[in-house]
């Protein structure tokens, strides 16, 4: 059963999912899922705003429980239209919450029946400039865009802030430009799945991984039980360190350190007291 296997790869050292969407799940879901996560050992918890409603939402969860941290971001396939001044002020005051640590979740989507890519061209740019007037680093959507997201970040000099590549799926080609940005690359469950995906991770530093779930309420799965949550990051975790050749304790010891400093000590130390200790 997957809970039971979630369980065995428990760890003693504090993870750090840095993506997901639980804002997203029925309020009454998300005392129990952040529970399910506390008992995996998930210990802090990055919830990213996809649109200005979102970013709200967020917010209050971050403000209610002391593991969850926010993040500010207008994802592309959300974009209703171009990013005018007054969307411009309202994140900006967004991202001047206390528990915001990162601009989250910003990039390009260039499947088909996504906003023009002007539009969303237009709003990364805004972001990465906004991302970069306070410090945040940027956790990056690329879907279908690598070249273009890649040229973005680079002519806006996102670089200064840095950031992480959300969902990585690339070759070790892609992985290594990232890098050279000076950004992390966050892996999640796709891992678990997709060969081409594993052995290019065997080849990529673990100094320059971070891990998340990307966890949302995904109606489409019928057993709740079986919808992706923080709780199973344990299992990113597990299998990174196999292809790694190392343990799954010095996983969640350095992803969740390069998580803390990508975020240049903007979380303290509480969330991620460890069970044991």
């Amino acid at each position: 059963m997957e809970a039971t296997a979630a369980q065995d790869y428990r760890t003693s050292h504090p993870l750090t999912d840095g993506h997901t969407h639980i804002d997203q799940f029925a309020p009454d879901d998300v005392g129990p899922l952040l529970e399910r996560a506390r008992e995996a050992n998930v210990r802090l918890i990055i919830a990213a705003g996809v649109t200005v409603d979102s970013c709200r939402r967020v917010q209050t969860l971050a403000d209610a429980h002391p593991q969850v941290y926010a993040g500010v971001g207008l994802h592309p396939a959300d974009l209703t239209g171009w990013v005018d001044d007054r969307t411009a002020a309202e994140l900006r005051q967004l991202a001047a919450h206390p528990k915001v640590v990162e601009w989250s979740e910003t990039g390009l989507d260039y499947m088909p029946h996504s906003p023009p890519h002007d539009v969303q061209q237009d709003a990364f740019r805004q972001q990465i400039r906004l991302a970069r007037e306070f410090g945040l680093p940027l956790v990056t959507h690329s879907r279908e865009a690598d070249d273009d997201t890649l040229r973005l970040l680079r002519e806006e000099g996102a670089g200064e802030v840095g950031g992480a590549w959300h969902y990585f799926q690339g070759d070790l080609r892609l992985a290594e430009r990232v890098i050279d940005l000076g950004f992390y690359v966050s892996l999640a469950k796709p891992l678990l799945r997709i060969p081409e995906l594993q052995a290019a991770v065997e080849h990529i530093p673990l100094d320059r991984i971070v891990i998340e779930t990307d966890s949302y309420p995904q109606p489409f799965k019928k057993n709740p039980i079986r919808r992706t949550e923080p709780w199973h990051l344990p299992q990113v975790a597990a299998k990174l360190a196999e292809l790694q050749r190392t343990d799954i304790e010095t996983v969640a010891e350095v992803t969740t350190a390069n998580y803390l400093r990508m975020l240049r000590g903007r979380v303290g130390a509480g969330p991620l007291q460890s069970s044991e200790g």
